[in-house]
């Protein structure tokens, strides 16, 4: 993994300001410690910082092809450089170095853009065309690899990270309210948007091409659903258990591939689930050496895995190490966190992974798989469940016994008092009547978060009166996916909202490269993906039993007690790692009257009340809806103050992260 940044005249502008782009690459200096560079000519400038991955040596940038016609800065990884070199050559291609970068150059001499078509990996690269005087953009199929862009003053500006383009300092740096108000209603902004009125991102699965000082932006792939099935296709056990080979043979595949292309070592993440229990157990099937293990522990038990990772552990026998987090380690780790994700967050997730990802840099090792993606692929939420149970109630909407079934996937609805059962038979029965929308699945997460909004200023809720997030969204669905069934429906507004927006950026990719870690998912390999997008629902989600094709692949490959256990969400303390006795500084300044007053985003009096109702009942869970306030106020005030108003990192955080370096040794 890198950070890749640039600067092209649009034939409007100036020549490139060389001190410029050297301003941009140091700002990404953690996503790439190990070397940087710059290449310039009077019409671009490209800059790169670089994590040693594959051809340690060979593989510097920019980097060119024999003629010096092309240059390219690209962050991600290949996985398929090896046999898409071995064509090249037989095609006549003379390669200099081992790099997967060098691939991407002689790919786009022989197939132009369509080259991305052909790799199987996570990339955002830029890739500039001298003799055509053309730059191309890319970005990987679901987002693993950030990619943003912004016009100012006849120049293109684009970067790994919204804060190497505010290197410009008559940028704007001023919020977008559409992108708050998608960060509010879906987690996170839906690209093209970003946070940021000035700032753009490449969407997933597309290309970029500027020539002539125009845009144009060009799709090159998108998840694909299939139409509903005929029963035949799969009720049949045969028929399943052949399905199950296949996805186990594609994850074989998958999985060697990301283990075996790097030349430094790798490691596994255990989070203690199915997913990552897989991937481990895969790993460990063709790997020699000892295999080195990172999983997240927590003091707080509500959220912990721990008995689930041990016995992982030991079916594994792998060196394994550990952090353990608690209330202090995520408020003190908060402001970096923020930092990275360089977005408001609903979730105080993020800041757990940023230990590990830390534990595991200091550890000796650059590189992790983890099982990221194979709820979205293969219908492992709840919400896919839920949304199952309640397009079967929404045929018979005065059913009684039809919505009983919520008590499968919570048990606690049928330990509420009536009252309180009642009020949630009300908002799992809201919106039935839209069951044959592509986002019905969507509507109750995104209505609750959406609630949060009235905490907004009066200014922002003005701003705010004729944009519908969820209206914005569904004119961009495709057409076609009202042709599939139910569960592809829910699949692709998850993968495009919360999968490619949060769980990949702010979770993922922010997290790991925060202390420059590259992470590796092989349920999101391109032929997996679109195996698992061809299965037939009910191979995925078989009456409400979730991921049911996987657990038939995973049977002699994990124990029982995993493959048996119940569905437990990663999840982490959020308002309760904020309301402790002693607040550290940060808090106090920023959620202060006078500090949201400044950024003018939130009414400080609500705020007032919801932090003292969160503090009154810290030794209880608070809800969902003031968790996600909670966080979601203080992380956007963390983002105006490090971004908007350009204080940076160092202002709020250099005390408060002594908690973090506690925490990082593993026990």
């Amino acid at each position: 993994m890198c950070g890749i940044c640039g600067v092209l005249n649009l034939g409007r502008g100036e020549s490139p300001d060389e001190g410029l782009v050297r301003r941009m690459v140091g700002s990404l200096h953690h996503r790439g410690p190990d070397e940087n560079g710059a290449y310039l000519d009077p019409q671009v400038a490209l800059g790169h910082t670089r994590l040693s991955i594959i051809d340690l040596a060979g593989g510097a940038q920019p980097m060119t092809n024999e003629t010096g016609a092309l240059w390219i800065v690209f962050n991600g990884e290949i996985f398929n450089y090896v046999e898409l070199a071995d064509e090249l050559r037989a095609r006549g291609h003379r390669f200099a170095t081992r790099s997967d970068t060098e691939v991407i150059l002689h790919g786009y001499e022989e197939w132009g853009d369509a080259c991305v078509e052909r790799f199987n990996g996570q990339w955002a690269f830029a890739l500039w065309d001298r003799p055509r005087r053309r730059l191309l953009l890319s970005r990987d199929r679901v987002g693993v690899r950030p990619l943003y862009y912004a016009e100012h003053d006849g120049q293109l500006l684009f970067a790994s990270e919204a804060k190497a383009l505010f290197q410009e300092p008559a940028l704007s740096r001023a919020f977008d309210p559409a992108g708050l108000a998608q960060v509010f209603t879906f987690w996170a902004p839906v690209a093209p948007r970003t946070p940021f009125r000035a700032v753009r991102q490449v969407r997933p699965g597309c290309n970029l091409v500027v020539e002539d000082g125009r845009l144009d932006e060009r799709v090159y792939w998108q998840p694909r659903m299939r139409g509903p099935t005929p029963p035949a296709d799969y009720a049949d056990e045969r028929r399943l258990n052949t399905l199950a080979e296949e996805l186990r043979a594609h994850l074989e595949t998958a999985t060697r591939l990301r283990m075996t292309r790097s030349d430094v070592p790798v490691g596994v993440y255990l989070s203690g689930g199915i997913d990552s229990s897989v991937i481990g157990a895969l790993v460990r099937r063709f790997h020699g050496g000892p295999l080195r293990t990172f999983s997240l522990r927590f003091a707080n038990r509500e959220f912990d895995e721990g008995a689930y990772q041990e016995a992982m552990v030991r079916h594994l026998a792998t060196d394994h190490a550990v952090v353990e987090v608690d209330y202090q380690t995520i408020a003190g780790a908060f402001p970096e966190v923020i930092w990275h994700t360089e977005t408001p967050l609903l979730r105080a997730a993020p800041a757990p992974l940023f230990s590990l990802s830390a534990l595991v840099r200091s550890s000796g090792y650059k590189v992790v798989l983890t099982g990221e993606g194979s709820d979205e692929l293969l219908g492992g939420y709840d919400l896919f469940r839920e949304a199952k149970v309640r397009q079967f109630w929404a045929r018979r909407p005065t059913s009684q016994l039809r919505p009983r079934l919520l008590e499968r996937l919570y048990p606690w609805l049928a330990r509420s008092p009536s009252q309180s059962q009642n009020l949630q038979m009300v908002f799992f029965g809201r919106n039935l009547d839209r069951c044959r929308e592509p986002h019905f699945s969507h509507l109750p997460r995104w209505e609750s978060a959406a609630a949060l909004r009235r905490i907004f200023s009066a200014e922002l809720q003005a701003e705010l009166a004729r944009f519908d997030p969820v209206e914005d969204l569904v004119a961009s669905l495709p057409p076609e996916i009202h042709g599939w069934d139910p569960l592809g429906k829910a699949q692709y507004v998850e993968i495009v909202t919360l999968l490619s927006g949060y769980l990949l950026s702010s979770q993922g990719d922010r997290m790991l490269m925060g202390n420059s870690v590259e992470g590796r998912f092989p349920f999101l390999d391109q032929h997996v993906m679109e195996f698992a997008n061809g299965l037939p629902p009910e191979a995925k989600l078989r009456v409400l039993d979730e991921k049911h094709l996987l657990k038939r692949a995973a049977r002699d490959l994990v124990p029982p007690e995993i493959l048996q256990r119940p569905k437990q969400p990663y999840r982490a303390p959020d308002a309760q790692s904020f309301v402790q006795d002693r607040p550290l500084p940060y808090l106090t300044e920023l959620l202060s009257a006078e500090g949201l007053a400044r950024a003018g985003l939130f009414e400080p009096v609500a705020v007032q009340r919801l932090l003292d109702k969160c503090r009154k009942s810290r030794e209880r869970t608070p809800s969902n809806t003031d968790n996600m306030a909670v966080v979601g106020v203080l992380s956007t005030q963390l983002v105006h103050h490090q971004l908007v108003e350009g204080a940076g990192l160092a202002s709020v955080a250099d005390r408060d992260l002594t908690h973090l370096h506690d925490h990082r040794r593993a026990p």
